[in-house]
């Protein structure tokens, strides 16, 4: 059976930006594997921060909603179920003022919902996407892997685990603004290691 892979891209710049040739090499080193893609552009959706209305539409029971709020539900369920359907979910993700960009944040608050991707017990939250794997491909200017200023990967690992989405790998392309041949070499690098994890894992 085909492993179903969903891709999250998030680059202001769309197919320019440097996570975006992160994501555009992933689905080149998926031709010919056996495998479902679904692509999901977050800026091109163009999601809007989340309101008091939107999460009160999550807890009204769907029978008791009115028509605005079943619409407004409808925006998270259907990305929920994108994630529920999928065995790999892979984030091409730039790196913004140390941290996410606000278009992917808004994604993460639709999914991360109580009695949906986790619950609250009394040893506190636990996922309820188990079973599934998460990929970052983290696209950067400077050099932050490893460091304390890169609070980016932690917090994606953070928001995937708290689904019950434990198994994470990380491939970073970084000095992308450093110069031309670090770049290259970068972006070679990076090539190289989502080839090697795309032909371990499907």
């Amino acid at each position: 059976m085909a492993q179903r892979i969903l891709l999250i891209t998030s680059s202001l710049f769309g197919e320019g930006g440097q996570s975006s040739a992160l994501a555009a090499s992933f689905k080149s080193a998926l031709e010919g594997r056996d495998v479902e893609l679904v692509e999901r552009n977050v800026v091109e959706q163009a999601l809007p921060h989340l309101t008091g209305a939107e999460m009160t539409s999550w807890m009204t029971e769907p029978g008791e909603r009115s028509a605005d709020q079943q619409a407004l539900a409808r925006i998270s369920d259907d990305l929920l179920a994108e994630v529920e359907a999928s065995d790999v979910v892979v984030l091409a993700v730039p790196l913004y003022n140390l941290g996410i960009p606000s278009q992917l944040k808004s994604w993460f608050d639709r999914i991360l919902r109580a009695g949906k991707t986790f619950q609250y017990t009394a040893n506190g939250p636990v996922g309820l996407l188990e079973g599934k794997s998460g990929l970052i491909l983290a696209a950067r200017g400077g050099m932050y892997a490893g460091t304390e200023m890169d609070s980016q990967t932690p917090h994606l690992k953070h928001m995937l685990r708290l689904m019950g989405i434990e198994d994470v790998h990380t491939i970073y392309a970084e000095g992308l603004n450093m110069g031309e041949d670090r770049k290259q070499q970068s972006l070679k690098e990076a090539q190289q290691a989502i080839g090697q994890y795309v032909a371990t894992r499907f």
